[in-house]
């Protein structure tokens, strides 16, 4: 009696899980594009998520001016700096031409400084053209080697 009961038992869990694989699969077979389309969509939200996020703080970073590991060092050089005043006041250059050379001595383009300075990229680049007339140079790095040798940036 007790064999029978148990060999009733493995024969009906055994239809019990044939039951449950046939359905399973069945499930599987009918909505598989559904299935799968689901599966790239979170593959692809993921990843573009991943990659937002990432973009976006490198360009908090470079607003910051944080580029690498010995940034600590160059923020403290920054706001130890003063400009000279009387070189600044002998070329013309205002306040704001020189936060946007500032701003290029650190690598910003002129969309991220227009973003970061809430000014039209146009606006940017008449600023940085003044400037560059004023510091007789025709391009943003000769503009950067010019101010560092006035004193005008650190």
């Amino acid at each position: 009696m007790k064999r029978h009961v148990i060999i009733f038992g493995l024969v009906g869990g055994l239809l019990i899980v044939a039951l449950q694989y046939t359905e399973y699969r069945f499930v599987v077979i009918e909505h598989s594009v559904e299935i799968y389309g689901a599966l790239v969509a979170i593959l692809f939200a993921t990843f573009g998520i991943w990659l937002g996020l990432r973009i976006t703080r490198r360009r908090e970073r470079m607003a910051r001016g944080v580029h690498g590991p010995a940034s600590g060092l160059g923020a403290r050089a920054d706001s130890a700096f003063a400009p000279n005043t009387a070189q600044q006041q002998s070329l013309g250059i205002t306040d704001r031409e020189l936060e946007i050379l500032t701003l290029i001595a650190r690598g910003l383009s002129n969309r991220e400084i227009a973003t970061q300075l809430f000014v039209s990229e146009n606006t940017v680049k008449t600023h940085c053209s003044r400037a560059f007339e004023k510091l007789g140079a025709a391009r943003r790095t000769q503009a950067v080697q010019r101010c560092k040798e006035l004193g005008l940036l650190p």
